[in-house]
């Protein structure tokens, strides 16, 4: 598995989906699992794979930001950094070559080095990366991987699998595999609305996460009807004094002290989101969401049964409105933790549906 995304401790928030996904995957008695990955917590029956130059290498990209982030803020040093990703894992690809059923490859453009190997490859496919098939010559060069390798393509969600059907199902199979869910957040217990209310956005925060909100949130937030933003600020972006902002957070902490208080979750981003894990673990809490219109969000809730999908500051303010009332919450709650887990279950769920597609390809 090949990731340059990873938490380097228990309280980092990057890549933690990574991590659950090669949890799952060491605990199952079918798979030996080798990692390439930014060096972090993780059980004695992987095998990490990285050389200490590696190793070294992604925490320095990591501490960067990640390639998307240098592509926004620097992005010559983002292409010298991208050059210098591929060629080392086509090093690792030639090195283990002979020893590997199928290669588990989350990004797109860590595939790339695959090219002419006859190898056999599940590729995740992340709305982030999915941008990337907007770089002149980049469809021609997944093309050539395809035709030269066994790979299923598998975005995180159905909303990407029309243009990846386009552009490369002729080639791949293409296949979106829905991520897992940690248990803990289906044992969040269940919280009504009250007349002082606390309400929650949790996110990276830059221009595009933010999007609206504050804008449309000013004048309805204040000392009873608090909001919570949590999430690295990496841009520096301004944030009002009546939003309460507590900077990073781990999910232990959101799990014990503010999920099982909180009125409802936001988002208003306007970021190529895949399908946001935070959006997934909070319908699993129970939580209303009140969430922009970008097809992420449409294809996580039905708009009037697990929150609110809004388009204008109108729509926002009457939503939040909706959510205040405990009829309407309490029936938003139940539909989140029902179609939570039926469609995501938890991680050996999700490992499940990425075991039928490497069976797919032996």
């Amino acid at each position: 598995m090949v990731a340059t995304s990873y938490p380097r401790n228990e309280g980092d928030w990057q890549g933690l989906f990574i991590r659950r996904i090669a949890q799952a995957m060491g605990e199952s008695p079918d798979i030996a699992l080798s990692l390439w990955a930014p060096d972090g917590p993780r059980q004695e029956d992987i095998q990490y794979s990285c050389s200490p130059d590696d190793a070294r290498w992604l925490e320095q990209l990591a501490e960067a930001g990640g390639i998307a982030h240098l592509l926004r803020k620097q992005p010559f040093k983002a292409g010298i950094k991208a050059l210098g990703l591929l060629r080392r894992l086509r090093g690792l690809f030639k090195q283990h070559h002979d020893a590997v059923d199928i290669y588990h490859i989350n990004w797109l453009q860590n595939a790339l080095p695959l090219y002419g190997m006859n190898a056999r490859a599940v590729i995740t496919v992340l709305g982030t990366d999915f941008k990337l098939l907007k770089v002149p010559g980049m469809v021609r060069l997944l093309r050539g991987v395809l035709k030269t390798n066994r790979c299923v393509l598998a975005p995180n969600a159905a909303w990407m699998q029309p243009e990846l059907q386009r552009h490369f199902g002729d080639l791949a199979e293409i296949v979106p595999v829905n991520f897992g869910i940690d248990e803990a957040w289906y044992q969040v217990p269940y919280h009504a609305p009250e007349d002082e209310s606390d309400w929650l956005i949790v996110v990276r925060v830059t221009g595009d996460k933010i999007g609206k909100l504050f804008d449309w949130g000013e004048g309805f937030f204040n000392d009873r009807q608090r909001l919570h933003l949590f999430g690295p600020n990496q841009d520096g972006l301004p944030i009002p004094d009546w939003v309460n902002y507590h900077g990073p957070v781990t999910a232990k902490e959101l799990l014990a002290d503010w999920y099982p208080k909180c009125a409802g979750f936001i988002t208003l981003s306007e970021h190529s989101e895949g399908k946001p894990q935070v959006l997934l673990e909070t319908m699993a809490a129970g939580v209303p969401i009140i969430a922009s219109g970008i097809p992420a969000h449409r294809e996580t809730l039905v708009a009037g049964e697990q929150g609110c999908l809004v388009e204008s500051k109108a729509e926002f303010l009457q939503a939040l409105g909706q959510l205040s009332q405990p009829e309407t919450h309490r029936h938003m709650s139940d539909a989140c933790r029902e179609v939570s887990r039926r469609e995501y279950g938890n991680w050996r769920d999700c490992l499940g549906r990425y075991q039928q597609l490497y069976r797919n390809l032996s």
